[in-house]
C-alpha cells in the first residue's frame, strides 16, 4: 500500500528556490534603484506580502485562512471600485447642468471635486461594501460546497469566522484612520466647490451683534466683524465673578493679528478698561493694546458641511469650546464626531450577519441571502 501524501506545512522555512528569488529581486532593486522607481515599487510589495504573511503565520493562520482573508478583500475593492464608478457616472449626469452654467472648469471638477469625492464616498459607505462582499463571497463558497467540506473536517462555526474578522479589522482600521485623519482635509475643496458651484451658497464675510462666552465668566461682543479684514467694531469683554460685574474692556476697533506666533492674538484700538473693586473702580485707557483672547474670526461663521472638513481632534475640541461658550446648534457635530468611531465598528456586525445568513447554500443564491440581509 502506497504511503499517504502529506500536504506542506505553510508554516515550514523558505525553500531555496524561494531564497534565491528573493536574492535576485535583491540584486535586480539595487541595481536599479536609482535609475527607475518601479524596481522600488516592486521590492518594496513583496517585502510587505512577506511581512504580512509572516504576520498570520505567527497569529495562527493556516493557508485556508489565507485563501479566506485574500478572496474576501479582493472581492471588497473589486465591488468597492465597481460602484464608485457607477456612483460617479450618475453623479456626473446629474450635476453636469450646474457644473456648466456655474463655469466650473475641469481641472477644478476633477481634482477638488471627484478627486475627494471618490475617498469620501468609499470610506462613507464602507459597511455597506463589506456587507455585500461577505455575501457576494460567502455565497459562492456555500454554492462550490467549500463551507459543507469546512464543516465535514471539523471547522466550527466560530473558527470560520476568523478570517473574516481579520478581514473587517483590517478594513476598519484602513477606514477610522482615513476618516479620522486624512479624508476631512480633502474635504475642504470638495465642500468649497459644493457651496460654490452646485448649492450655490455665498460666502459669509460679514458678521453682526457676536456675542459668545469665551472663558469661564468671560464674556465677548462685537457689534460688526468684517472677515476679509479680520477686525471688528463696538467691541467689549466683560468679565464676572459670582455672578457679579468685576471687569469692563470696551474698544472701537478690534483687528485679528494673523502674523502672531500663537493664536488668539488681538489687538485693539482705542481702549479703556474698567475694574470694579466693591464701591470703587479704576479706569484705564488708551490708543492701542495688545492682547490675547480665547476665540478666532473663523468661529463667527459657519459654512455648511464644516463639521466634515474637520478632523477627529478638531472636532472634539471644538465641540468643547462651543460647549464652553454655550453655543447652540453643536448637535450636527456631536453627530459627526461619534460617527466617526460607530462607522469602522459597523463592518464586524455586518460581516457577521453577512456570514451568518450565506454560509448555508439556498435555492435562490445570493439574491436571496441579501434580501434576508437588508430584511
Amino acid at each position: 500500500m502506497a504511503p499517504a501524501t502529506t500536504e506542506p506545512d505553510a508554516s515550514a522555512p523558505a525553500t531555496p528556490k524561494r531564497k534565491r528569488q528573493w536574492g535576485r529581486t535583491l540584486r535586480q532593486a539595487a541595481r536599479h534603484f536609482f535609475l527607475s522607481p518601479w524596481y522600488l515599487l516592486r521590492f518594496i510589495a513583496r517585502l510587505l506580502l512577506s511581512v504580512g504573511r509572516l504576520f498570520l503565520r505567527l497569529i495562527g493562520f493556516k493557508r485556508l485562512d489565507r485563501y479566506i482573508l485574500v478572496r474576501f478583500i479582493s472581492t471588497y475593492v473589486f465591488l468597492l471600485a465597481l460602484i464608485i464608478t457607477i456612483a460617479i457616472i450618475f453623479d456626473f449626469n446629474e450635476k453636469i447642468d450646474k457644473l456648466t452654467n456655474g463655469g466650473a472648469r475641469w481641472h477644478e471638477v476633477v481634482f477638488d471635486y471627484y478627486a475627494n469625492f471618490i475617498p469620501y464616498f468609499s470610506n462613507m459607505f464602507s459597511p455597506l461594501f463589506v456587507f455585500i462582499a461577505v455575501i457576494f463571497f460567502t455565497t459562492q463558497l456555500a454554492n462550490r460546497s467549500e463551507i459543507i467540506a469546512m464543516k465535514s473536517a471539523g471547522m466550527s462555526f466560530r473558527r470560520l469566522l476568523r478570517p473574516f474578522f481579520m478581514g473587517a479589522a483590517i478594513i476598519s482600521a484602513t477606514s477610522f484612520a482615513l476618516g479620522a485623519y486624512i479624508i476631512p482635509q480633502g474635504n475642504v475643496a470638495r465642500v468649497n466647490f459644493e457651496n460654490k458651484y452646485i448649492k450655490k451658497q455665498l460666502t459669509v464675510d460679514e458678521a453682526d451683534n457676536i456675542q459668545m462666552q469665551v472663558d469661564s465668566g468671560v464674556v465677548a461682543y462685537i457689534a460688526h466683524f468684517d472677515n476679509r479684514t479680520k477686525s471688528g467694531s463696538g467691541f467689549s469683554l466683560d468679565k464676572f465673578s459670582e455672578k457679579k460685574l468685576v471687569s469692563r474692556l470696551t474698544a472701537e476697533t478690534i483687528q485679528y493679528d494673523t502674523l502672531a506666533d500663537h493664536k488668539y492674538s488681538w489687538t485693539l484700538h482705542g481702549y479703556m478698561q474698567r475694574t470694579l473693586r466693591g464701591s470703587r473702580e479704576k479706569i484705564k485707557s488708551g490708543d492701542k493694546l495688545d492682547t490675547t483672547i480665547i476665540m478666532e474670526p473663523k468661529d463667527f461663521f459657519y459654512i455648511k458641511g464644516m463639521q466634515e472638513t474637520m478632523t477627529v481632534p478638531e472636532l472634539s475640541s471644538f465641540i468643547d469650546r462651543q460647549r464652553l461658550r454655550g453655543a447652540a446648534g453643536i448637535s450636527t457635530f456631536e453627530v459627526e464626531y461619534h460617527k466617526r468611531f460607530a462607522t469602522p465598528l459597523a463592518a464586524f456586525i455586518l460581516t457577521l450577519i453577512g456570514v451568518s445568513i450565506s454560509c448555508e447554500k439556498r435555492k435562490g443564491g445570493m439574491g436571496t441571502s441579501i434580501g434576508i440581509g437588508l430584511a
